[in-house]
C-alpha cells in the first residue's frame, strides 16, 4: 500500500463521505458504537486505564488477558485482573487456553459466576514463553485441537447467550500461514467475531502490518472480522475499513500515553472531522487522572496501605508514552519516571509548561513495543503434524499477566 493510503482519508474526504461504518458491532446482546475494541494488553489494560480510556469515548475496552487455568483454580492474581468497574458495560475478558476441558470449565466458570458479557481467545500471543509450548499464535498451526478450544468455549457460553470472539495473528511466519482457516474453523465453531493482526509470530512487532491479509479474511467469512495493526491515529482506522472492508478495528499500542485516542475514533466514526491535540498541560492533567486511578484501583487491593505508592510505581511506566514528543528535559523525565506519590507527582507536573503544543511529528508513529523478527520457538515436532489435537504438555499455565 503507498503513503497517501496508510495515511487514510483526508478530514475533508471523511466529512463529505460520512461515516464508513454504519452500524454497530453486535455482541449477544450488546452493541457496540464506535466499532472499535481496546485490545488486551498485559501491564496496561487494567481497570484504572480502561476506565481513563472509555472517558474519551465508546467502544469495547478488554481486560488483561488471564489464563483458563488460573481462572479456574481461583489464582489471586488472576481474580484480581477480571475485576471491572461498575459501570463497566459491556464487560470484555480475554481467555489464553490451550486444552479444551479447561478451556471450557473457564468459560463456565465466567458464565455461572457473572463475571463478564464477552469472551475472547487468544491465539495471537507470539512471546517466546508462549509459544515454545505450542500456545498462543503457535496453536492455529494443530487445525483441530484449534477448533475444539473455540467449540467448547462457545457451547460452554451458549446457555447465557455470551458470545465468544476469536483474535489471532496471521500464523506462524510467512511459510505457515493459518489465518484464513483458522477464521473459517472458528466461525463454523460459533465464533460471534474474528479478529485479525496482520502480521506472524515471527514479525513480533516490527515491519508494516499486512492489511491486505485482513482484507482477504474479511471476504472469506460471514461473520464480522475486525482488524488490527499500525492504527496510530483515527484516520488509519478509516483508512483500514476503506482498504480491507472490516467491521471494526483493534486498537493496542496506538493509544499508549494518549487516551484521547478514543475520543478521535469516536469523531472519526461518526464522520466527523475533529481531532484532539492536547498541549502540555492537557497531557499533564491526563497524566494525574490515570494515575489517581490507579491509586484507587490498588486501594481495592490486598495491601490498601500501600495503595498510593503501588499505583505511582505502576503509573510509572507510562511516563514516556505520554510525554512523547515534547521537550521536557531529562532530569525532569528522570524524576517523574521515578514518582512515588500523588503530591510529589503534582509538584513535578507543575514544573511543566502547560502551554506547549502537541509534538505533531509525532502523528502516525509507532508507540510501545518495536522489535526485530525473530525465530519462533515452537514444541519439539509442532509444525510435523497439523491434525494432531493433542493437548501440548505444560502449555497451561498457571498465573497471568506480563
Amino acid at each position: 500500500m503507498g503513503e497517501l493510503l496508510r495515511r487514510g482519508p483526508s478530514s475533508t474526504e471523511s466529512d463529505k463521505k460520512g461515516p464508513l461504518l454504519t452500524r454497530s458491532l453486535r455482541l449477544g446482546r450488546d452493541e457496540v458504537w464506535p466499532p472499535v475494541v481496546l485490545a488486551p494488553m498485559a501491564g496496561i489494560t487494567n481497570v484504572a486505564f480502561r476506565r481513563l480510556c472509555r472517558e474519551q469515548g465508546g467502544g469495547l475496552y478488554v481486560c488483561e488477558m488471564v489464563t483458563t487455568r488460573a481462572l479456574v483454580e481461583r489464582n489471586p492474581k488472576t481474580l484480581r485482573m477480571i475485576a471491572f468497574g461498575g459501570d463497566e458495560r459491556p464487560r470484555s475478558l480475554q481467555l489464553y487456553g490451550t486444552d479444551p476441558a479447561v478451556t471450557a470449565a473457564a468459560v463456565r466458570m465466567v458464565v455461572e459466576e457473572d463475571l463478564a458479557d464477552h469472551i475472547d481467545l487468544n491465539f495471537g500471543c507470539p512471546v517466546p514463553k508462549v509459544t515454545r509450548k505450542g500456545g498462543g499464535a503457535a496453536l492455529p498451526w494443530r487445525r483441530r485441537l484449534f477448533a475444539r478450544i473455540v467449540g467448547a468455549a462457545v457451547r460452554a457460553a451458549a446457555p447465557a447467550g455470551v458470545p465468544v470472539t476469536v483474535k489471532m495473528r496471521k500464523g506462524i511466519d510467512d511459510d505457515h500461514l493459518t489465518y484464513v482457516e483458522a477464521g473459517l474453523a472458528a466461525q463454523e465453531a460459533g465464533a460471534a467475531l474474528v479478529a485479525l493482526h496482520g502480521r506472524t509470530a515471527a514479525q513480533r512487532y516490527s515491519g508494516t502490518a499486512d492489511w491486505d491479509a485482513i482484507g482477504t479474511l474479511k471476504q472469506a467469512l460471514d461473520v464480522p472480522v475486525l482488524g488490527n495493526g499500525d492504527i496510530w491515529e483515527a484516520d488509519d482506522a478509516l483508512a483500514m475499513v476503506a482498504h480491507t472492508g472490516v467491521d471494526g478495528v483493534v486498537v493496542g499500542r496506538g493509544c499508549l500515553g494518549r487516551p484521547w485516542l478514543f475520543a478521535d475514533l469516536a469523531a472519526a466514526f461518526d464522520g466527523r472531522s475533529e481531532r484532539r491535540l492536547p498541549d502540555l498541560g492537557e497531557v499533564a492533567r491526563t497524566m494525574r487522572r490515570h494515575a489517581e486511578l490507579l491509586v484507587d484501583w490498588f486501594a481495592g487491593g490486598d495491601r490498601p496501605d500501600t495503595a498510593e505508592r503501588d499505583g505511582c510505581v505502576d503509573f510509572r511506566k507510562h511516563v514516556a508514552w505520554y510525554l512523547k514528543g515534547f521537550p521536557v528535559g531529562g532530569e525532569l523525565r528522570r524524576a517523574l519516571a521515578m514518582v512515588s506519590g500523588l503530591t510529589e507527582l503534582d509538584d513535578l507536573l507543575g514544573k511543566l509548561d502547560p502551554a506547549e503544543p502537541f509534538p505533531v511529528e509525532t502523528l502516525g508513529q509507532p508507540r510501545g513495543r518495536t522489535n526485530s523478527p525473530g525465530k519462533v520457538y515452537l514444541p519439539d515436532g509442532w509444525l510435523a503434524d497439523r491434525d494432531s489435537d493433542e493437548v501440548p504438555a505444560g502449555a497451561e499455565m498457571a498465573d497471568s499477566g506480563g
